[in-house]
């Protein structure tokens, strides 16, 4: 995948799952970052239980992704004493 891509899919996939556990997104710049991190921790995770992992930019790896942001904003969420 491009740079681009990776910056949309980002996107899409930190803006839903802030919106999921958050009912608010965090912001632009922080909704990419969490998407993208979140595609690799998602990838990572799926791979380890046997799982296909971001192929491109198509429905799984958005599903992917947003499993994977889900669970690094929990982790943020914890870290930083927040509630969810």
């Amino acid at each position: 995948m491009s740079v681009l891509a990776w910056i949309v899919l980002g996107l899409i996939a930190g803006f839903i799952a802030s919106n999921i556990l958050n009912r608010s997104g965090q912001g632009l710049l922080l909704d990419i970052v969490l998407g993208i991190v979140g595609a690799v921790v998602g990838g990572f995770l799926f791979s380890a239980i046997g799982a296909t992992g971001i192929t491109g930019f198509n429905l799984w790896s958005i599903l992917v992704a947003i499993a994977g942001a889900v669970v690094m904003l929990w982790i943020y969420h914890a870290v930083a004493g927040r509630s969810v």
